[in-house]
């Protein structure tokens, strides 16, 4: 039975260089995105829900591609439960671990930091909230860590390794060979850059960086202090890295980097997060909140704004997701204009600088939500029949 989600406004299709789609009409089958195109696109399918989009805008379900999660649906840094379900009202469709580093009591030996990871991902693994799609288990590197320990943690199905700095390995000398190591077991990297952010973690420059050679630079805009315009600029000009731009850190710095890498057409190398749980706080609407900062602010057309929080992520992690493409997952999002806004659809209102109201989340072609708890209501009406 498949499900037909018809009367869309506007396709957003979370791919930066093509950002808006032509159609009206998508077609959700076993999870997967079937069919995108016209009115007629159902034909042949049997179709056992329709949603009815009302003309608001369809996008792929946003990545928040940093997390510092523990394990369920709480967090000891800010003694919160339900913050990751949260984060699906808020368009979400997929959290990503930045390294499991508020564990009450964190190992730091060789064995300990491979315990947590395997134990994080293995959980992650069976526990969605409300359908959400956590990738936990982020190594933290430690002192001590051999090329065999990376052969067990990949055995185990760890890919992911945590913000570099957040352990003793803080030096390129340490870190590099470790980076290698991960890399050729098809993991993916991580590197935290700028200040100190919580006792234990290190000040990172762009050299520093450049040397280790992560697959993202995270938090280019601080986590919360960010380095020098100057260090920005060599991490544009110098490097091909993914620049992560997150919620919790400098917006001046975000502004400056964005505009800068948009201005060289390379648009595709930024990705957003929120770094919480922090001492910032927890942020739901945080992916949200940063996306409509940098169109409104800096300038990116909202559909692109959004490709960074969706299709950027996913190409760069290697997920089957966020993105409205034909076999990919079926996680996306209805939004539209809140009531109120100066914008006419939620693209505009995101121009303009309005948070858009979540009007339907569906993960895996399951609808998890029909009424975001944390966004203004919608403009337009969404039924489900």
């Amino acid at each position: 039975m498949a499900t037909a989600i018809r009367n869309i406004g506007v396709i957003v299709s979370g791919d930066v260089e093509h950002p808006v789609l032509e159609g009206d009409t998508i077609i959700v089958d076993e999870g997967k995105i079937a069919a995108i195109g016209g009115a007629d696109t159902a034909k042949g399918y049997q179709i056992d829900k329709t949603v009815d989009a009302g003309g608001a805008t369809m996008i792929p379900g946003l990545i928040d591609s940093h997390v510092h999660l523990v394990l369920g649906d709480f967090t000891p840094r800010q003694n919160t439960l339900g913050y990751l379900e949260g984060e699906l009202h808020g368009g979400v469709t997929t959290v990503i671990s930045a390294g499991e580093c508020h564990a009450p009591g964190r190992p730091r030996d060789p064995a300990g930091v491979k315990a947590l990871a395997i134990l994080a991902h293995k959980s992650f693994d069976n526990f969605r909230p409300c359908g959400l799609k956590i990738h936990g288990g982020a190594l933290i590197l430690e002192k001590g860590l051999t090329e065999k320990d990376f052969d067990e943690l990949a055995a185990a199905g760890v890919w992911l390794v945590g913000e570099i700095g957040l352990g003793t390995v803080n030096t390129p000398a340490d870190a590099a060979p470790m980076v290698r190591w991960a890399k050729q077991r098809g993991m993916k990297v991580a590197m935290h850059t700028g200040g100190t952010s919580i006792p234990g973690s290190s000040t990172v420059t762009a050299e520093m960086v450049m040397k280790t050679d992560p697959t993202v630079v995270s938090h280019l805009n601080g986590g919360p202090t960010a380095v020098s315009l100057a260090e920005v600029d060599k991490l544009i000009d110098n490097s091909d890295l993914v620049l992560e731009i997150v919620q919790c850190g400098n917006p001046r710095v975000a502004d400056y980097a964005v505009r800068k890498v948009a201005q060289n057409g390379q648009l595709g190398r930024i990705i957003l997060g929120n770094d919480m749980p922090s001492g910032t706080g927890i942020i739901p609407l945080g992916i949200l909140r940063t996306l409509v900062q940098l169109s409104s602010v800096s300038g990116i057309p909202g559909a692109k704004a959004i490709a960074m929080a969706s299709g950027n992520t996913a190409r760069v992690f290697g997920l089957n997701t966020s993105m409205i493409a034909e076999g990919r997952d079926a996680d996306l999002a209805v939004i539209d204009a809140p009531m109120g806004s100066v914008g006419q659809n939620a693209l505009e209102a995101i121009e303009a600088g309005d948070l858009p109201a979540v009007a339907m989340v569906m993960t895996d072609g399951v609808v998890r939500i029909t009424k975001s708890r944390n966004t203004p209501p919608p403009t337009r009406k969404i039924r489900i029949s």
